[in-house]
């Protein structure tokens, strides 16, 4: 019983917003009804766009988080590990990281071009930050007494990195690759929405500029559905990774 009532709890919200969404719209041009969009969204996605644009889309999305996660990551064990390294660079990563990137993607057209490769380094560049900052941070808070124990018992090199550094750091990484997923897709959509000729963003400015409002809710509509299907996915994982941490049931959660 225990898993159709929490389903319903689920749905109920969402349920409820679909309910003032069609009592709000009204017939209204620029806010469509939930049957319009709907429609509008099995004709529009269901079709050839899936390939065209939206898993280009998705695909740059992962592969720049997961040069974000390993340059985040990377460069975030090391800083953590060393005050020295840490005292020098901290000015500099402050400054970086208070840097919008949406302003950064006229640069990067510049030195990258308009390719695939300059979007992945848009959502590469919003992306780092937060595993970055976490992965110093969880690194830097790694306890003391733990890490003389290490250092008695002969646990060194990668072993130590491996078995201490990494997993006890793990739930602070683990919290910066969560915040990093989802600016990851809002910098996906603003990298397509610059000098592009396919993919989600685009395709959405695409719609409003044609006036084609059902299909651009549509588009918006997907974009909510990916994040939340990514959020889930993470969501599993990151209880696979830290069970250690939340407790023997949380990989079965």
């Amino acid at each position: 019983m225990r898993r159709p009532t929490r389903l319903l709890t689920l749905l109920a919200l969402p349920a409820l917003l679909v309910l003032a969404w069609w009592a709000v719209s009204g017939g209204s041009f620029y806010l469509p009804s939930p049957d319009r969009v709907g429609r509008a969204f099995v004709e529009t996605w269901f079709s050839e766009r899936l390939v065209v644009d939206v898993l280009p889309s998705v695909g740059r999305l992962l592969a720049g988080y997961a040069m974000a996660a390993l340059l985040g990551v990377g460069l975030g064990v090391p800083i953590g590990l060393s005050p020295r390294l840490r005292a020098t660079l901290e000015p500099v990563l402050e400054f970086f990281r208070a840097v919008p990137p949406p302003v950064l993607v006229p640069l990067i057209m510049l030195l990258a071009g308009i390719d695939t490769f300059m979007k992945v380094l848009v959502i590469v560049s919003g992306c780092v930050w937060p595993i970055l900052l976490n992965t110093v941070e969880g690194v830097r808070a790694l306890d003391e007494v733990l890490s003389d124990t290490c250092r008695m018992y002969g646990v060194r090199g990668p072993s130590r990195l491996r078995r201490f550094v990494l997993r006890g750091a793990s739930p602070q990484i683990m919290t910066g690759l969560r915040q990093a997923l989802s600016i990851g897709i809002i910098l996906m959509v603003i990298s397509e929405m610059f000098a592009s000729s396919s993919g989600l963003g685009f395709t959405i400015v695409l719609f409003q500029r044609q006036f084609q409002i059902a299909e651009m809710w549509s588009g918006i509509l997907l974009l909510g559905l990916i994040g939340l299907g990514l959020s889930v996915l993470f969501r599993r994982l990151e209880r696979r990774v830290l069970s250690w941490y939340y407790g023997s049931g949380a990989a079965r959660a």
